[in-house]
């Protein structure tokens, strides 16, 4: 099934109740110019007959892990934990890269061996066929990386070095949903490898349907960031941030006319036992940039 003449690619992907999301993102991979691929999936105890579906493909190179109970990020890890591939790609079960993403992320490994996590260019699902009959697709000229500041990466597409998952640790389980990959980001930068974007290694990506719950994303964001700034920044800026974030949870409460935010801080305070502090370099922790207003953007 596999070759020794170029590097295994481990595909890891969650997939929670959308059966027909991932039938079509298993058949995109299926059609990558990259060959030397094993897919792997973890249904986090789907109800639709996801697990069965995947079973009735019959794909050689799919293997398929199932969760007892919904665990969030969680089985990613046990998705990272059984790859066998040199590198790891990570996609979402509504998210698919492109036919020559798996291909240009070898390359990019290649050329720049200091770089840990390649970060797909995320475009929606909606501009696919456009891409595909495009005869001109974005240039691979060689990005300019930015020294000044640090970005994290997304979820919905990204390529991680086996080696980097070894020493800096997959995602942060007591986080459930979101953010996890900010958690993940300061801790390998933290480790010595870089994050970078690259313009021609695409993926796309579903947009979130309007019937998913509202309340979900601005509750576990909020909680989340605090347990991130709490687990990973220096003593001095931790408090700092920490007393910024508190502002704008009041401030948001009151302007949005919700109590959500402030459950969410309470739930961050009551559990945050659940988190491991290990501080990581002042200088990276100064130059990663995070968007702490997001979570107050999400519900209206």
């Amino acid at each position: 099934m596999f070759d020794n003449k170029t590097p295994l690619v481990s595909a890891v992907i969650v997939s929670y109740n959308r059966k027909e999301d991932i039938r079509e993102t298993l058949s995109m991979l299926c059609q990558q110019r990259y060959k030397n691929i094993e897919i792997i999936v973890v249904d986090n105890a789907s109800t639709d007959g996801t697990a069965a579906m995947i079973i009735g493909l019959g794909l050689p190179m799919l293997r398929l892990i199932q969760m007892e109970e919904n665990a969030g990020v969680k089985a990613y890890n046990r998705g990272f934990e059984a790859a066998r591939g040199e590198y790891i790609l990570i996609l979402d079960d509504d998210s698919f890269p492109a036919p020559d993403a798996i291909e240009k992320m070898i390359e990019k490994f290649d050329r720049y061996p200091t770089v840990g996590i390649v970060s797909f260019t995320v475009k929606d699902y909606s501009t696919y066929s456009t891409y595909i009959s495009s005869a001109t697709q974005t240039s691979g000229d060689d990005p300019v990386f930015n020294d000044d500041y640090i970005m994290s990466f997304h979820g919905a597409g990204a390529g991680v070095r086996r080696e980097v998952i070894e020493k800096a640790g997959g995602y942060p389980e007591e986080f459930f949903l979101y953010f996890n990959e900010t958690d993940m980001a300061l801790r390998v930068c933290n480790a010595g490898f870089r994050i970078e974007a690259f313009a021609d290694v695409i993926c796309f990506h579903k947009s979130a349907p309007a019937n998913r719950t509202s309340q979900r994303g601005p509750f576990y964001y909020t909680r989340n960031i605090f347990w991130t700034i709490w687990k990973n920044y220096p003593g001095v800026l931790m408090w700092k941030v920490t007393l910024l974030m508190l502002f704008y949870v009041f401030y948001y409460s009151f302007e949005q006319h919700t109590f959500l935010y402030i459950r969410a801080l309470l739930d961050a305070v009551i559990n945050v036992g659940r988190i491991t502090r290990a501080p990581i370099k002042m200088e990276i922790a100064k130059r990663f940039r995070i968007h702490y207003k997001t979570p107050f953007t999400m519900y209206r």
